[in-house]
């Protein structure tokens, strides 16, 4: 089989590979399309916290159809269309999970829409209901709304009956923020945040989703109202440093969200919020964007735009 191989970091390379034969609690799935996202960009380069030992194949979450099962397991069924997370190896044209980590996807999701579905919905969900238990009602301002991990966190706030303002850097963004969902829009390069999200929520929004970090995250923590939750999901724009008086003076908390973590250290927790995802999916109340389908050979190049925040929406890469 191919694979897509980091032999020296910031470059890949096509090899040719023995098929991977599933083990115990394990099974083979045949990609059928893999997710690009913005960590495995961090991993190519050597700049994600973990470093697997070179070479490794990147690529953390696949949709494809189960081709083989290891000893010991009953299902998902030979057959079943499944996604996955596998932490590295997506980007190849097989690659072995373990068997809880397969999850059915329903018949309304084509493979490229699963394929870059787990980490952004998943990431949403565990952060806004999870951790910043919002509630239906509330009002959330999601930075960063026109990427794959934004866009995921407008649909699921709007799914679990929020109000949501989407701010993005360009109008095709802000746009696509709008078409996922969101009531209202602020330009973050043009605009005052905090003035948008205190005028749009009357006063102060119940919940922060910040994956972007950086200059926006002073303004964005005095958009919130008092009590109100600011979720950090990541740091695209740079580490920033918080006045914490604005968190004592008004009764707000800071929550840290380390999805990744957290779905590693609770893989059957992961399997059962993804299955949650999925069923908002089946029922109408996530509608997940359609990603930008390239070849898999031109991971590299999908990888680095993702770095440099030039890719709206998600993007799937196919064998």
């Amino acid at each position: 089989m191919r694979a897509f191989t980091v032999e020296k970091l910031g470059s890949l390379e096509t090899v040719e590979a023995p098929e991977p034969v599933p083990g115990p609690g394990q099974v083979l799935i045949e990609v059928a399309a893999a997710g690009a996202n913005y960590v495995d960009g961090l991993f190519l380069h050597g700049r994600y916290q973990i470093k697997p030992p070179l070479p490794f194949v990147p690529g953390g979450e696949v949709a494809g159809t189960v081709k083989a099962l290891g000893p010991g397991v009953s299902g998902p069924a030979v057959g079943s269309r499944v996604a996955a997370l596998c932490g590295i190896g997506g980007f190849a044209e097989q690659v072995v999970v373990q068997a809880q980590a397969a999850v059915v996807i329903p018949d309304v999701l084509d493979f490229p829409r699963a394929a870059t579905f787990t980490q952004s919905y998943c990431t949403a969900l565990y952060a806004l209901r999870d951790r910043a238990g919002l509630r239906e009602g509330e009002t959330v301002l999601v930075l960063g709304a026109g990427g794959g991990v934004g866009l995921a966190a407008v649909q699921v706030a709007k799914a679990l009956g929020a109000k949501v303002l989407a701010g993005a850097s360009s109008a095709e963004k802000r746009d696509t923020a709008l078409a996922a969902g969101a009531d209202a829009v602020v330009d973050t390069l043009a605009e005052d945040v905090k003035t948008a999200a205190r005028a749009f929520s009357e006063g102060g929004v119940d919940v922060v989703y910040d994956p972007v970090g950086g200059k926006l995250a002073d303004p964005a923590l005095r958009a919130l109202r008092n009590y109100g939750r600011y979720a950090v999901i990541g740091f695209t724009g740079g580490i920033p440093s918080l006045p914490l008086n604005q968190v004592l003076l008004r009764n707000r908390a800071i929550v840290g969200v380390d999805w990744g973590g957290w779905s590693m250290a609770a893989p059957g927790r992961q399997a059962e919020l993804h299955r949650e995802a999925l069923d908002l999916v089946a029922a109408g109340r996530l509608d997940p964007i359609a990603p930008a389908v390239r070849p898999l050979a031109e991971a590299g190049q999908v990888l680095d735009a993702l770095l440099n925040r030039q890719v709206t929406g998600k993007v799937a890469l196919v064998p």
